[in-house]
C-alpha cells in the first residue's frame, strides 16, 4: 500500500477536527433577562400595541437557538413568539395566551440548581 502525502495530511485532520468543533456553550439566560422578557410580555398583553409587542419578540427570539435549553422553555418561547402580536380583539383569551407562558419563563429558563454530590453518595 503506497501513501502519499495526502493520506496523511487527511488523517491528521480527521483526527484533529474534533479539537476545533468543541465551541464556547452561550451562558444561561440570567434572571434579570427572563424577567425583562416576562415584563414586556405582559406589557404587550394589556397594552396590545406594536412596540411592546416586537419588543417581547425580539428579546425571546435569542432563546430559541440556545443549544442548552429544555424543551419545555422552548416551547414557552415559541408560544410567547407566536401569541405576542398586536390583535383587533384584546380579549382575555388573547391576554392569556400570552400571560400564561410569560409566569412560566423564569422557572422553565432558568439554570438548573447543581445537585450537592456529596449528599449523593452519602446516600447510597
Amino acid at each position: 500500500m503506497k501513501f502519499t502525502l495526502a493520506t496523511p495530511t487527511i488523517l491528521l485532520g480527521i483526527l484533529a477536527s474534533p479539537a476545533f468543533a468543541v465551541e464556547e456553550q452561550p451562558s444561561w439566560p440570567r434572571q434579570d433577562e427572563l424577567r425583562a422578557i416576562q415584563r414586556a410580555a405582559f406589557d404587550c398583553s394589556r397594552g396590545n400595541n406594536p412596540e411592546t409587542c416586537k419588543l417581547t419578540r425580539d428579546m425571546a427570539d435569542p432563546l430559541m437557538d440556545h443549544p442548552s435549553l429544555p424543551g419545555i422553555c422552548k416551547d414557552l418561547v415559541w408560544m410567547l413568539l407566536d401569541k405576542s402580536r398586536v390583535a383587533v380583539n384584546n380579549d382575555y383569551r388573547r391576554r392569556d395566551a400570552i400571560d400564561e407562558p410569560a409566569r412560566r419563563i423564569t422557572t422553565s429558563c432558568a439554570k438548573p440548581a447543581k445537585r450537592n454530590q456529596s449528599k449523593s453518595k452519602l446516600n447510597r
